[in-house]
């Protein structure tokens, strides 16, 4: 439009920054705070789970809403980020800073809530946003920026779940990561400057123009099938590597490990798809965590090395479901609704929901079979057989399934809309 700014350069390491900072703020928060909370206050561990199931229901209900709010926000959505950054620090100030002024599930329960809501609206507003940034890159802009932003993601992940044992000599571990990632947002905040609301100008679209059009609901559907797996490993991995592999002590160094695996290959994967194409590179990136998590099948205790070879595997494989899954939706959102917010707020219902999914069905059913957690490699062999194939082999039968879905959808349809 004749007078309108032009649209500022794309920041690739200020995305990678930011995907950094909030994923510093999402799975970690998971392990640190109920043993903290539990350790610091005595707040009884299925209280903390309790509260933790009851805000992922939340996010499952407000992630298409802050999706809609975004969408709607999108010419202002720099200082909307701005306040959701702010939340997210005070949030995690309260957490881990501030003895509770409240009883402290209570005080847990509302610091968390504070934290997560603001996680999400600014993780589906980047995401949001990388859709018009993508298209000023080129023809494979949205690999580019995929790579870019999940590898800061996964890293993210990886400081943030050693951090607070690397603090430990401080005397208070967790108030003082948490004036770090305070830092980290303001950092986060300037690397970023000036790159939101690059696509104020787009016209707004909401849930009906992702929903109807056939591949985005397609791709939706394959998002939550090979997310599933993952759900599926990590509400596991802690009991699997405690009782099956009867390694207790090496959850922290063989999840690490997973991770950076990930975090590596994410920019390789994306170099990968650009010059192979992404079907055949996700399909194969599918076929190495089906073949990685079968060797699990045969694993016995004391087998750390294996399993140690398996995460590194698996961790490789996921590095290209964070880079190329998320490009191939951005890419398609482009076509049909170039204001991303609201789709992007389904995508994260979506990966919620794998999640969720996973925690109803796979812990009753080890309830059910009598395993206990604190017996470790002492549970019962029919016990440990379930957990082994619940960790193993569901996420085989559930990657076949996704890799049947892909190899089936036509990316290149046209939009619904389209004559």
């Amino acid at each position: 439009m004749a007078g309108s700014a032009a649209p500022r350069a794309v920041s690739l390491p200020g995305y990678a920054v930011f995907a950094a900072m909030l994923s510093s703020a999402g799975l970690p928060i998971y392990i640190h705070a109920p043993a903290y909370y539990a350790a610091s206050y005595g707040v009884g561990l299925t209280a903390l789970a309790g509260v933790l199931f009851a805000l992922r229901l939340i996010d499952l209900v407000q992630d298409p809403a802050l999706g809609w709010l975004s969408a709607r926000l999108r010419a202002r959505r720099g200082a909307a980020v701005a306040a959701g950054v702010v939340l997210l620090a005070a949030s995690m100030i309260g957490l881990f800073a501030v003895a509770p002024p409240v009883a402290p599930l209570l005080w847990f329960a509302l610091t968390m809530t504070g934290l997560f809501s603001a996680f999400s609206f600014l993780t589906i507003s980047m995401y949001a946003e990388g859709v018009p940034a993508a298209a000023r890159l080129g023809s494979s802009g949205h690999l580019r920026l995929a790579g870019w932003r999940e590898t800061g993601a996964l890293l993210g992940v990886c400081v943030a779940a050693v951090a607070p044992t690397l603090l430990e000599g401080t005397g208070a571990a967790y108030a003082w990561f948490a004036a770090l990632f305070c830092g980290l947002c303001l950092v986060a905040l300037i690397a970023m400057r000036g790159q939101w609301g690059q696509g104020g100008g787009l016209p707004s679209t909401g849930f009906g123009a992702v929903l109807s059009d056939p591949v985005a609901r397609r791709l939706l559907l394959i998002a939550l099938m090979n997310a599933a797996p993952v759900a599926v490993s990590s509400t596991l991995f802690l009991f699997y590597v405690g009782s099956v592999l009867a390694a207790p002590g090496w959850e922290g160094p063989l999840l690490i490990l997973f991770f950076l695996a990930a975090a590596a290959s994410a920019p390789a994967w994306s170099r990968l798809a650009a010059r192979y194409g992404e079907r055949p590179m996700l399909l194969a990136a599918m076929a190495l965590a089906i073949a990685s998590f079968s060797v699990v099948l045969m694993l016995e205790a004391g087998q750390v090395t294996a399993f140690a070879l398996v995460c590194l595997a698996s961790g490789a494989a996921l590095g290209a479901d964070f880079a190329i899954l998320p490009a191939l939706f951005a890419r398609r959102m482009e076509r049909i609704a170039p204001e991303a917010g609201a789709a992007f707020g389904l995508w994260a219902f979506v990966q919620k929901a794998s999640l969720a999914l996973a925690a109803v069905v796979l812990l009753p059913a080890l309830d059910v079979v009598g395993y206990d957690a604190a017996a470790g490699a002492d549970n019962p062999a029919g016990a440990l057989n379930l957990l082994t194939y619940l960790y193993a082999l569901v996420p085989c039968i559930l990657k076949l399934g996704a890799m049947a879905l892909l190899a089936a959808t036509r990316l290149s349809e046209a939009p619904a809309a389209a004559t």
